[in-house]
């Protein structure tokens, strides 16, 4: 996935349909991935092989967003499940205790809680709902 700071840089990655762009723009930022058809300016190794696509989101998370703002260009996002276990990491102190020794920055911006987010599928003609995560599947069905 990833993660861009707003529709502007989004529409450089992904290609969006005027349904697309109004489903996206009423529900970012917020807890929501898309899959759409990439551009050519997506490396193929980050996009779906088969599909072509790739998945986008707009954070409402400050310190995301802050960075987004910093870097000046999206940045590679990902669920952090650990080898031998069930759910995604949310708690930053175990985070920091498994993995400190492993990578360069973590960064504590609290609790996030343990749901993921909601995955919409956008690159097909019908809208597809693949994961029901922490966004609101109404504005999707």
């Amino acid at each position: 996935t990833l993660m861009c700071r707003d529709m502007s840089e989004l529409s450089e990655y992904a290609r969006v349909d005027n349904t697309a762009f109004r489903m996206i723009k009423n529900n970012t930022p917020g807890p929501y991935t898309f899959i759409l058809k990439a551009t050519k300016e997506v490396p193929k190794r980050l996009q779906n092989p088969k599909r072509r696509t790739i998945g986008i989101r707009v954070p409402d998370n400050k310190i995301a967003l802050a960075l987004l703002e910093e870097l000046g260009e999206p940045m590679m996002s990902t669920t952090l499940i650990l080898p031998d276990r069930l759910v995604a990491e949310s708690n930053p102190d175990d985070i920091r205790d498994e993995l400190e020794k492993q990578v360069g920055l973590i960064i504590h911006g609290g609790f996030l809680g343990e749901q993921p987010t909601t995955v919409i599928d956008l690159s097909e003609d019908e809208t597809t709902i693949i994961r029901e995560g922490s966004g609101d599947l109404a504005p999707f069905i």
